[in-house]
């Protein structure tokens, strides 16, 4: 198993897929929490300036890891299995390596493993731009507690996690990249995007969106310290409730990973490798 977690995590970091994806979601966490924030007067923002400074870190990079970094995760879950279709690799893996399931747990822990930087990435990266403009303001730099700082990356691992989870899941029903990334991007904007809108005016859809991976990874944003009034303002990622306890979120997201892989398993076990 080692030796095939480490092959994983080569072609990985071979994958030009990974590197972009990367280079595009720090950029964009730092894009959207800081400098868009900062360059229209922070002083007249519903946040205000002292969402952008150090002590506010964890709360102002996590809003980001729900929607906009999900998706993005979904597309490297995607690309991990659903990329091996196109080249026919599985058919070579599953009748002369090692069996199905030990595969896809290989390129599972590779992902988990791969996931580590894109958290840690961003969070350096905001660390950096929120102590420019602590600079720059001439404020106090106040970090927050090293305590936070791993609940948040923690929690931003999880709810990564759980969209590549995703992702795997639909590269494996339709075994390519482009239909996969397209329902995912479907499901994360219409179905979950629609219904958390709708879910303030139609009761009955309340009980629907708590279970929603939104409705979880934003909840556990809130209690890390986001604001509402980021999450509200979060653009196509946008969301006003319904919240639910944090306990009870990361334990959903951590079912719906459970359930993902254990989908992907049955389908990568019973269907036919042609």
């Amino acid at each position: 198993m080692t030796r095939l977690v480490t092959a994983e995590l080569l072609v990985l970091r071979k994958r030009a897929a990974t590197w972009i994806l990367l280079g595009l979601w720090t950029f964009m966490a730092v894009f959207f929490a800081y400098v868009i924030p900062y360059a229209l007067d922070p002083e007249g923002s519903p946040t205000g300036l002292d969402q952008l400074l150090p002590g506010s870190l964890a709360g102002n990079l996590i809003v980001g890891f729900p929607f906009f970094g999900g998706v993005l995760a979904l597309m490297l879950g995607v690309f991990a299995l659903g990329s091996e279709y196109g080249w026919g690799t599985p058919k070579t893996l599953f009748t002369q390596g090692p069996g199905r399931l030990r595969v896809l747990a290989a390129k599972l822990f590779g992902l988990g493993i791969v996931l580590v930087p894109f958290v840690l990435a961003v969070f350096a990266a905001g660390a950096v731009a929120s102590y420019v403009i602590a600079q720059i303001e001439n404020v106090p730099v106040d970090w927050p507690s090293a305590w936070l700082l791993v609940r948040a990356m923690a929690a931003g691992w999880l709810i990564l996690a759980v969209w590549a989870a995703l992702g795997v899941l639909l590269g494996v029903v339709t075994r390519g990249t482009s239909l996969a990334i397209g329902i995912g991007i479907l499901y994360a904007l219409v179905i979950e995007g629609l219904l958390s809108a709708l879910a303030g005016s139609v009761s009955v859809l309340e009980p629907l969106t708590d279970v929603f991976l939104r409705a979880n990874g934003y909840s556990i944003a809130a209690a890390l310290g986001a604001s509402l009034d980021s999450i509200e303002g979060n653009g196509p990622g946008s969301f006003s409730g319904p919240f639910v306890n944090s306990l009870q979120a990361v334990a959903a997201l951590a079912a719906f990973v459970a359930c993902f892989v254990a989908a992907s398993g049955f389908l990568l076990r019973r269907r036919d490798i042609a």
